[in-house]
């Protein structure tokens, strides 16, 4: 009887870890589709930039753009991923994991932001996210003759 107890209390306890861990691994590929799709949507916006005759440096600029805003966005979700993860087995050397990975993408997110736009994030008006990138680059290419 004493098996059978300390059986059904293990699956219970595994049970919240093995969802936890199913929903981490689940946004974690949705941050990699984001960024592949990102690239490809970047792929895109530029040829059809060069085919339009608008040039070379348009379409690089709208490549690099839209990429930055693509990983901009998908390590938005990574970190996303990570505070679930963190949450389901909570100790002090996870948490301090945690601080780091979100301070190093903090910093590398700002570094591409300050590329994209060519200036300091506390220096323009309004903060832009990844996904207001990769719109405003999508939308720009639906308003461009064709």
């Amino acid at each position: 009887m004493r098996a059978c107890d300390a059986r059904t209390a293990y699956t219970v306890h595994m049970f919240p870890e093995s969802l936890f861990s199913v929903v981490v691994t689940v946004i974690e590929v949705i941050g990699v589709c984001v960024v592949v799709i990102g690239f490809g949507i970047a792929a895109v916006l530029a040829t059809r930039a060069l085919r339009r005759g608008a040039g070379g440096k348009v379409a690089y600029q709208t490549l690099r753009t839209t990429i930055g805003g693509s990983i901009l966005l998908g390590l938005e979700v990574f970190v996303a991923a990570d505070i679930i993860h963190t949450l389901s087995a909570p100790s002090f050397e996870d948490a301090a994991v945690l601080g780091l990975i979100v301070l190093i993408r903090t910093v590398l997110s700002m570094s591409i932001q300050i590329e994209i736009e060519g200036t300091l994030p506390w220096r323009r008006a309004m903060l832009t996210s990844g996904g207001e990138v990769v719109a405003k680059a999508i939308s720009r290419e639906a308003s461009a003759p064709r």
